[in-house]
This record gives C-alpha cells, sequence and structure tokens, in this order.
C-alpha cells in the first residue's frame, strides 16, 4: 500500500474545549504530517497548532472547537475555528483583539521564523466566532526544527 501524497492532506476535526484537547490535536497532526510524508513540517506545524489550540479552548464560551489541516502549493495551513463571536462595541473588540494577539505571541515567533502567515478575524462560517489560521511553508518549516535545535 503506498502512502497518501501530501498534497492528500486535508483533515479536520471537531475537539472540545478541554485542558486536554490542544495535546490531542498536536498528537492527531502529527500522525497525519508522517502518514502524508510531511515529516520535515511536523515541529513547527504541530507547535502552531498547539498554540491555536489552547488559544481556542481559552476563548470560546462553546463547549467545542473545530480544527483544519490542510496542504496544498507546499504550503501547509492550520485552521482553528472558535465560538468567540466579534464584539460590536470597537472598544472591547479591540480589548479583545489585544488578548487574543498577546496569547499568540509565541505562534507569531513560530510562525515568522519560517516566513509564514497567521492571523485571526471573524468567521465566515454559518454560526460566526472566530478563525484563526497560520500558514506554513513546508520547505522553510522544515529547517524550523534544525534552526532551533542549533540556538
Amino acid at each position: 500500500m503506498t502512502p497518501p501524497a501530501p498534497d492528500e492532506l486535508a483533515y479536520s476535526m471537531t475537539l472540545p474545549a478541554a485542558l486536554t484537547s490542544p495535546a490531542i490535536a498536536r498528537r492527531a497532526a502529527r500522525a497525519m504530517l508522517c502518514a502524508h510524508g510531511l515529516d520535515e513540517a511536523v515541529d513547527v506545524t504541530v507547535q502552531a497548532l498547539g498554540e491555536l489550540a489552547a488559544c481556542a479552548c481559552r476563548f470560546t464560551p462553546d463547549a467545542e472547537f473545530y480544527v483544519s489541516l490542510r496542504h496544498s502549493g507546499n504550503t501547509i495551513r492550520v485552521t482553528v475555528y472558535d465560538g468567540h463571536p466579534r464584539h460590536t462595541s470597537p472598544r472591547l473588540a479591540a480589548a479583545c483583539d489585544g488578548r487574543r494577539r498577546s496569547a499568540l505571541r509565541l505562534l507569531a515567533r513560530v510562525v515568522g521564523a519560517c516566513g509564514g502567515e497567521w492571523g485571526f478575524g471573524e468567521s465566515r462560517e454559518p454560526g460566526g466566532g472566530t478563525r484563526m489560521w497560520a500558514l506554513l511553508p513546508v520547505r522553510v518549516a522544515g529547517g524550523f526544527s534544525t534552526a532551533n535545535k542549533d540556538a
């Protein structure tokens, strides 16, 4: 049996907003990436997903959050949706965005180190909430673990 190709990486899961869920998401992502031959991107993807999942658990008022992991064009896209709606008050929205940005400081550093992109905003999905994402270039992400081991 031949392993699935990298561009066939397209998974999603719904997890409870519980303290154990970021660890479950990291383990699942590691298995998925390795199964698709994307071993070189495991460390940075697992770190990014763990940060996004932990933030979702902290902010969502719902009992669960949604995770999507995709590969296309030599880029891994990690997306997490939580149920925290956008505030209607500009002052509250700015304060909430600041807290979320602060909670994602490590994500910003990790994604920046591999030349990726990240962000968050209002979900366009039915039900609303917040969408957080990270785009991780596989070639650069592969050097992420080696560079950090030397540091």
